[in-house]
């Protein structure tokens, strides 16, 4: 299996997907509604149909988990998990952090990640046991050692109002702990953030396949430890994730510990 044939596929399809969102920015005619807060536009559909179509014509056979469209089944193990626009509510408002998210699996097992920010031209990619990059330059988590002197960042579920205080909870004893804390809007740029060393830590919970899969990579293979609120290895579907930057990890656990373990 050559991945770098893979990634490059897979570069090639998050271009004609941020070519599609540049064309629409500013200029959506109607935005949907998949939940109270759970946006849709022309443009996410558009580029993923892009972004699909690039991949279908090299890897005809493989399949596809995309966020709009959902499964379409191939003949093989291969599987490609696609976010046409994570951050669809920023994209809506014209706020220029938003990205494409595309990662290529085999079983479960995540081999490649890209995430591309459309506006600012920022490609983060990874192949398992290559390292990542942004941009084709090597990339590192930070070295900071204490929450006290991290930036941390989170997003929350689109289901929030059934978990406020769950979610509340976690983020006011990150909030006290940390030096600060953002919350973006896109988690997959959120973890490439991680991996870059801008920000130490990531947590969220709710989150789909689609919305980690890619990420996730990015930021281990720049030596961030990624799991789940229990400190077990995360997996693309897990509950919860939190992506730090090793050295804070611990501390991070303590503070996303809840008496009633959830």
């Amino acid at each position: 299996m050559d991945l770098e044939h893979i990634h490059r596929v897979g570069i090639a399809a998050a271009y004609k997907g941020a070519g599609v969102l540049r064309s629409h920015l500013g200029k959506i005619s109607q935005i949907g509604k998949k939940g109270d807060i759970d946006l849709v536009t022309e443009a996410d559909l558009e580029s993923e149909k892009q972004i699909i179509s690039t991949i279908q014509k090299t890897f005809a056979n493989h399949s596809i988990l995309a966020e709009e469209s959902g499964l379409k089944k191939g003949g093989s193990e291969h599987r490609w998990l696609i976010d046409p626009l994570d951050g669809t509510t920023n994209y809506a408002h014209q706020l220029p952090i938003f990205a494409i998210s595309i990662a290529f699996a085999l079983k479960d097992e995540i081999l490649v990640g890209i995430v591309l920010n459309p506006v600012n031209g920022e490609l983060f990619s990874a192949i398992k046991g290559s390292g990542a990059q942004l941009n084709g330059k090597p990339i590192r988590v930070s070295s900071t050692e204490q929450v006290s002197e991290s930036l941390l960042v989170t997003g929350f579920p689109y289901n929030i109002r059934e978990l406020f205080d769950m979610i509340m909870a976690r983020y006011s004893r990150c909030l006290w702990a940390a030096r600060g804390v953002r919350r973006l809007g896109s988690a997959a740029l959120d973890l490439c953030y991680v991996a870059c060393g801008r920000f130490e830590g990531f947590w969220e919970q709710g989150l789909k396949p689609w919305d980690t899969a890619a990420g996730s990579l990015v930021a281990a293979e720049a030596g961030a430890r990624v799991t789940d609120f229990s400190n077990q290895p995360f997996r693309v579907g897990s509950k919860h994730i939190l992506a730090t930057n090793g050295r804070i990890h611990e501390e991070m656990l303590t503070l996303l510990r809840l008496k009633d373990g959830e």
